[in-house]
């Protein structure tokens, strides 16, 4: 029996002990801030005497690829990614140049190394790294800062609990510290506390969860609880907020030893969409985030942010994952994204149709007022009303969300909530994966021809999805669908107004022209930007919107809210 006891405790103490060290691994230290600006004099690599290079880096495990020049020897990147530093001496960040090629294997260019170790913190580091086994030279800004505000706890230490802690914390996103340190916009908290009903992944009806949080390219995930459907893990993670309009995903997977983890279910939720202190119920779903799958998770978030630093944050570009998805050839995808175009379209056909009603006299009333309006408008015409016509309309929206029916069952993000069937009925989601082909013994000529036809595929369903979703998102901003983003355009509407009516025109264009000009000048390493497209980015297009829907809990779904009474 003491042996028993004995070797139950030393068991325990070593998974606490794995339970720390794994804690530990996940938890980095820095932040490595990469601006990869341009490549010079690389080695041609296509028969036109030019390549389409891009680079590739990778820190420990953490891998980055940029996007693909075309045709030239000295591409402009100008992209800029974080990677994490889990050790305080820095490590070794690899780089590779590769040449894109359709239908073959990428041709190597060069590659070269960075030991961060020696580089100094907190300060920009401008390097012109050669090209090792080749000539050319890639151009990087690299700079290391310190992480704040990054942990793993247990829900009796949890950090915005302690008043104290929580006071600095409001104090250091609070309107006096709006102008200092703007990659520091506020901290997310998230308590993990337990899931129920998941589904069984072993044959033995069991499953091995654990949970993972994923926040842009920041991921830490909680212990493995074996042999349980029912799952508790009350733990606390807390994480940096960059960019409020971040989306955090929080997954389940079953642990499995001999091969990858299974998925068991996923949910969205974007940080702006969070209310502080409260515990929420959320319905797992599948991996598109299209259907719900068995099991609840119970979470309770905070999020304190500065909104100056927030706003700021969302006219600059957003921060992209290390590795994108490979885009997937897909009938279903692109028959979706013709039919969201199609709507796009179909509206501005509606109002020009009205508007033509008008000229026709369809309806004597409606064309006499119009005209008058025409005349109004033309004759007492200025530049400053163009704004002023868009700041009115979406403050008509706002009184015409708020007094909808709240009764009507809606989809829970902001006042211009739309009703669920209507945005279900906008999207036919089929969750029959598409038939694959096993033809491997094709010709070579025409494996290439596929795969240029392929390229073209992807190129008019990213076309149709990019068009679509810029109409959607405009859409969204004037319905509210983020008040956040609806009340910073009325700021941006409202101080143009003031500029137009204020200040001639001739001055304005005369500014916005020097400032153009002499941008490269002023700082030659600066990565452009077009500041409406990055706004339109942070608002949700409605194929998003449906994945950040949440479902209704089923109460007999969980077992302990089959014990609770049902209230009316």
């Amino acid at each position: 029996m003491l042996l028993r006891r004995s070797w139950k405790r030393s068991n325990k103490q070593q998974s606490l002990r794995l339970s720390e060290l794994h804690r530990k691994s996940q938890l980095w230290r820095g932040i490595v801030s990469i601006a990869l600006i341009e490549g010079r004099s690389l080695i041609p690599m296509d028969p036109n005497g030019l390549s389409d290079p891009y680079v590739k880096f990778r820190l420990g495990h953490q891998k980055y690829r940029s996007k693909t020049v075309p045709k030239t020897l000295s591409p402009q990147w100008r992209e800029q990614f974080d990677l994490h530093l889990f050790e305080e001496t820095g490590g070794i960040l690899e780089i590779t140049v590769w040449d894109r090629d359709t239908g073959r294997r990428d041709d190597f260019i060069g590659r070269c190394q960075l030991d961060l170790s020696i580089l100094s913190k907190e300060h920009t580091h401008h390097l012109d790294l050669p090209l090792e086994e080749a000539r050319g030279f890639v151009v990087l800004l690299v700079t290391l800062t310190a992480s704040a505000h990054v942990s793993i706890a247990d829900l009796s230490v949890t950090p915005l609990d302690d008043p104290q802690e929580r006071r600095e914390i409001l104090t250091r996103y609070g309107a006096l510290k709006s102008f200092s340190n703007f990659r520091d916009v506020g901290i997310v908290q998230v308590k993990v506390m337990r899931a129920e009903g998941l589904m069984a992944a072993d044959v033995t009806g069991k499953s091995d969860p654990f949970c993972v949080l994923e926040l842009n390219n920041d991921r830490l995930q909680t212990h493995t609880v074996y042999k349980n459907l029912n799952p508790e893990w009350n733990k606390v993670f807390t994480f940096n907020v960059k960019d409020i309009h971040s989306v955090m995903e929080v997954t389940v997977f079953d642990e499995d030893r001999d091969r990858s983890a299974d998925f068991l279910g996923k949910i969205s939720i974007p940080l702006l969409y969070i209310r502080n202190g409260e515990q929420k119920s959320y319905v797992l779903k599948n991996k598109e985030l299209t259907a719900p799958s068995k099991g609840v998770i119970h979470l309770e978030i905070d999020v304190i942010y500065n909104t100056v630093k927030a706003a700021m944050k969302t006219i600059v570009p957003a921060e992209q994952k290390y590795i994108e998805e490979e885009p997937k050839v897909s009938k279903q995808l692109l028959q979706q994204n013709f039919n969201r175009v199609k709507r796009c379209i179909m509206v501005l056909i509606s109002y020009g149709t009205y508007i033509n009603s008008c000229f026709e006299w369809e309806s004597a009333q409606r064309s006499i007022i119009s005209f008058v309006m025409f005349v109004l408008v033309v004759w007492n015409f200025e530049l400053y009303m163009l704004p002023l016509a868009l700041l009115l309309l979406l403050v008509w929206n706002y009184v015409f969300s708020c007094s909808r029916d709240t009764t009507d069952t809606k989809i829970a993000f902001g006042p211009a909530a739309c009703k669920i069937k209507t945005m279900e009925a906008m999207f036919d989601w089929e969750d029959e994966e598409e038939d694959k082909e096993d033809k491997e013994s094709e010709h070579k000529g025409f494996m290439n021809k596929l795969y240029a036809i392929q390229d073209v595929f992807f190129s008019v369903q990213n076309a149709l999805d990019e068009v679509a979703s810029n109409g959607e998102r405009i859409k969204n901003t004037v319905n509210w669908t983020v008040p956040f983003l609806s009340w910073l355009a009325i700021a941006a509407l409202l101080s143009a107004v003031v500029l137009l009516y204020l200040v001639p025109l001739r001055y304005l264009v005369l500014i916005w022209g020097v400032n153009k000009f002499t941008k490269k000048l002023r700082d030659p390493y600066m990565i452009d930007n077009n500041e409406l497209l990055d706004f339109l980015s942070r608002v949700p297009s409605d194929v998003q919107v449906m994945h950040y829907r949440e479902l209704r809990v089923d109460p007999g779904q969980s077992p302990s809210k089959r014990r609770r009474p049902i209230q009316s």
